[in-house]
């Protein structure tokens, strides 16, 4: 994957970067897709994941058949250059303080399944940017948050990167990673 734009910081063993891409051309082992509740294709990056991997990642989200928010479900990465795709579904946003809590844990809990199937490198999407209506600089404080303070305990995570397809959202996530970072 060509790397236009790159941020990046070391926490521990655990390399994170912000980059403006293709999630669905990101060489992680895992790359996390940003789901509906019934994990079907739609638009945006859930669309473009399941387009890039093919109709066998469809079938196998058909036999999960539902994700909650905030959750997170593993299945293979199939045509895809990533081994699997982590769908978690990020809240709709309503500016209640539970959005950013639903948020949060769409990272947290994608980090945990990385770890517990032994994914040594996940790629993100900003989670609920797109048609859940998140704002970028909301989204980019509390998701960046959420992974530096996963990487506060001992992680086997090697890299952790966010994969941003504009750059506006680029430009807007360098400014919080900036602040959360340094």
């Amino acid at each position: 994957m060509a790397i236009n734009n790159l941020l990046k910081v070391f926490i521990g063993k655990t390399t994170i970067e912000v980059i403006r891409g293709d999630i669905t051309l990101s060489e992680t082992c895992a790359i996390v897709n940003a789901a509906n509740k019934d994990l079907q294709p739609g638009g945006g990056v859930a669309g473009a994941i399941h387009s890039a991997a093919g109709n066998k990642l469809y079938e196998e989200c058909k036999k999960i058949g539902y994700c909650e928010t905030g959750d997170a479900k593993l299945t293979r990465g199939y045509d895809l250059l990533a081994q699997y795709v982590i769908h978690t579904v990020g809240p709709v946003y309503s500016s209640s303080p539970d959005d950013a809590t639903a948020l949060r844990s769409c990272y947290i809990n994608s980090l945990l399944l990385a770890e517990k199937n032994v994914i040594s490198s996940i790629s993100f999407p900003a989670i609920s940017t797109g048609i859940f209506g998140y704002p970028v600089n909301e989204a980019a404080h509390v998701s960046l948050t959420a992974i530096k303070d996963y990487l506060k305990k001992d992680s086997s995570i090697e890299l952790i990167r966010i994969v941003l397809y504009d750059y506006l959202s680029f430009e807007i996530f360098e400014n919080i990673f900036k602040k959360v970072f340094v």
